[in-house]
């Protein structure tokens, strides 16, 4: 494994990032809190398949993740 590769072990730092973007855009889309917005993700299908590895959703941008969230509430 090099230093780069992505695993299950390391995709939680690529995470927070993406989803504060999508969060963002959501709270204000939704006239939500960012607090309400940051749970509707976490509990969301959409989080967990971005948080497995070997669905390769982390290579999405957060605007085509913000679209895969709303597709699949």
């Amino acid at each position: 494994m090099s230093d780069l590769e992505i695993t299950d072990k390391n995709i939680y730092l690529l995470l927070p990032g993406k989803i504060s973007l999508i969060a963002v855009r959501y709270s204000r889309e939704f006239k939500v809190s960012l607090i309400d917005a940051l749970s509707f993700i976490y509990k969301s299908t959409t989080y967990r398949r971005l948080a497995s590895e070997e669905t390769k959703l982390w290579h999405l941008g957060p605007v085509a993740l913000y679209d895969y969230l709303l597709e699949n509430k």
